[in-house]
């Protein structure tokens, strides 16, 4: 017989996503600094004097770092909460989801190099 789950609730839901944002950001420096680089970014953008269809790219892309980070550590709390020793296995996936958060700020970077050359030293037009 399966569990009885609770009823689908919205606005539960919407809880809990918040305080699991809440948590991952008070206890995870790296989440912290992203978050911090994300309203920085966010910032600047007011600033720049690109069209509009530009800065929402931009803004759009400063989201996969964060989404990146919040997987990563809900890898890394499954992976602790099943083994406290250490595992060959753990260390890989906890290191495969840290390459995730890498791969994130890369292409985000590449994203930001490549639109503001393409505005500011290339021609301008798609």
């Amino acid at each position: 017989m399966r569990p009885k789950r609770p009823k689908f609730s919205l606005w539960a839901n919407l809880l809990n996503s918040l305080r699991g944002l809440k948590e991952v950001a008070r206890h995870e420096r790296p989440m912290q600094v992203e978050l911090l680089l994300f309203v920085l970014l966010t910032g600047l953008l007011f600033f720049l004097t690109i069209p509009f269809g530009y800065k929402m790219l931009l803004f759009i892309s400063l989201f996969l770092p964060l989404f990146a980070e919040l997987v990563n550590s809900a890898i890394e709390r499954t992976v602790d909460l099943v083994t406290v020793e250490y595992h060959e296995l753990a260390k890989t996936a906890k290191d495969a989801a840290s390459a995730s958060v890498f791969v994130a700020l890369v292409v985000t970077g590449l994203i930001w190099v490549a639109t503001l050359y393409h505005l500011y030293f290339g021609s301008g037009t798609c």
